[in-house]
């Protein structure tokens, strides 16, 4: 178990999408912003950091998360998303504390790794 003073100071979901599915991403953001007081990163139309594919980051509060998530899971519109905590140490939160609806992709783990290093 984890020592107790690792805490979670807040969630991002990642919502990947292609140019097939933008629409979808869309209409997902759209229903984010009209349901939740979140954060609604850039788009990203392009793979970038350890994301694989074109996303967007939404940014939430540990109290939000009971009500995101399950948003989430009934209306993703079958887009594959990256849910995660901020712990401060992004390696961890973007693999072994993830959780993934959709399909699980393969993240470019060692871009964090340089960054923990630098």
């Amino acid at each position: 178990m984890k020592e107790d003073s690792v805490k979670i100071t807040g969630f991002h979901a990642h919502v990947y999408f292609d140019t097939g599915s933008r629409e979808a991403a869309a209409r997902v953001r759209e229903g984010l912003g009209a349901n939740f007081d979140v954060q609604l990163g850039r788009w990203h139309d392009k793979p970038i950091g350890p994301h694989p594919k074109s996303m967007y980051q939404v940014a939430f509060s540990p109290e939000q998360f009971g009500n995101v998530v399950p948003w989430l899971m009934l209306n993703r519109e079958e887009l594959d998303i990256l849910v995660h905590p901020s712990t401060g140490d992004d390696v961890a939160d973007h693999t072994d504390h993830a959780l993934w609806l959709g399909n699980k992709l393969d993240l470019n783990v060692e871009f964090l790794q340089q960054i923990r290093t630098t």
